[in-house]
């Protein structure tokens, strides 16, 4: 199969893990589906991996049976409903933070509950149970409409803060509310990241905007099944040839480093 027609590896964004009353932006999954959606890939013989991990596999066309799981925002709830679960299963994760609000809350929802974030120890702690550490921008906004001065800052600034706090190398990027354009993902690019994760495939759909599956507390084995399909058809229609009416889909490869 080329790199053209390769569909984009089956990519799972959660948010948070916990239990809950009230969600009207639909980004919490109670602890107990959360084991039973992990419990649903084991059984399968999938294996959940970072970002990191899925792509270098990719590269080298080892990916079969991967499956990247990724945690947006970088809730304090990860480190005790979500982390035991991956290590319970022996997978791996990519936590995706907000460098600017690090042991604050997610302020940025308006009608929803206040929900804190991990603190920096908290984050240490994360990246030492070997949990990859990705950038979120700086405050969680919108960076399609902002100066490139705060698109920089954005992008730059909230990966130096990661690095400088864990130590490692922060190499993904998560676009806050799926917000992309190529000016966006120019400086992704230019910030020294080596991908980014978007949510929906569109033109864009690459390195540097791979597409994920939402994943929500509905989501029972009957429904995950489903979106998986839906995964594999949405980009197998992107993909028809140009004599069909349709552009091919573009390549999705590891961005070189």
């Amino acid at each position: 199969m080329s790199a053209k027609s390769r569909p984009p590896p089956v990519v799972l964004m959660y948010h948070s893990i916990a239990p809950y009353s009230e969600d009207p932006y639909n980004v919490t999954i109670r602890p107990d589906r959360f084991e039973q959606q992990m419990g649903w890939l084991a059984a399968r013989g999938l294996r959940g991996v970072s970002m990191a991990t899925l792509l270098s596999a990719r590269q080298h066309g080892s990916d079969a049976g991967l499956v990247g799981l990724t945690f947006d925002d970088g809730y304090h709830d990860f480190l005790r409903h979500a982390l035991p679960v991956l290590l319970k299963h022996g997978f791996g994760a990519t936590a995706f933070l907000i460098a600017g609000r690090i042991g604050g809350d997610n302020a940025w929802d308006n009608r929803g509950p206040r929900k804190p974030l991990l603190t920096a120890s908290q984050v240490n702690e994360v990246a030492a149970a070997g949990i990859e550490i990705g950038s979120h921008g700086l405050r969680h906004i919108d960076l399609q409409h902002i100066t490139d001065l705060a698109l920089v800052r954005e992008q730059g600034q909230s990966r130096k803060i990661l690095q400088d706090l864990t130590g490692s190398p922060v190499r993904g990027f998560c676009y806050p509310y799926g917000f992309l354009n190529y000016r966006v993902i120019d400086g992704v690019r230019g910030a020294g990241y080596e991908y980014g994760c978007a949510i929906w495939t569109s033109e864009l759909t690459g390195a540097y905007a791979v597409p994920r599956v939402y994943v929500g507390d509905a989501d029972g084995p009957a429904r995950l099944r489903a979106k998986w399909l839906r995964h594999s058809l949405t980009w197998r229609n992107a993909c028809r040839p140009a004599d069909a009416g349709q552009p091919a889909g573009p390549a999705l490869q590891p961005a070189a480093t």
